[in-house]
């Protein structure tokens, strides 16, 4: 598994949640119908904050080989992140369906990516390159 195409799909993605979480959380309250009020734009610019400090590691990290033993803790981060995020976002489409079709394709992406880092954390990168050349 190419884990670099992976850093950076992952890392473009939480880069852009997060700068439009720290910048124009307003905008995002209104457009999934939340009221907007000093309390959750502040909770939403920090929330911004993290997701732009997770795509810098993960920009930072995508030439390191990744996988196994190698950036265990980089791997277990993001699949941690990516399964209970992705879990949480299931969790809410199957209890409410009527939810607004950004919360569906974020559901998709989640579960993809913590699909991709579960293999990368479980499947030592050496292995993953030979099974690939059979």
């Amino acid at each position: 598994m190419n884990t670099k195409t992976v850093m950076t799909l992952s890392s473009l993605i939480m880069g852009a949640i997060g700068i439009t979480l720290s910048f124009i959380p307003d905008v995002m309250l209104t457009h999934l119908g939340i009221e907007v009020n000093q309390m959750t734009l502040f909770l939403l610019q920090i929330l911004g904050a993290l997701y732009f400090a997770f795509a810098i590691l993960n920009w930072m990290s995508k030439s390191s080989i990744i996988g196994g033993i190698y950036n265990r803790p980089l791997a277990i981060a993001n699949f941690s992140h990516f399964l209970i995020g992705g879990l949480a976002l299931l969790k809410g489409i199957i209890s409410n369906p009527e939810l607004r079709l950004v919360i569906w394709g974020l559901a998709i992406v989640y579960i993809g990516f913590g699909c991709l880092f579960g293999i990368i954390l479980f499947v030592h990168p050496h292995q993953a390159k030979k099974n690939s050349q059979d």
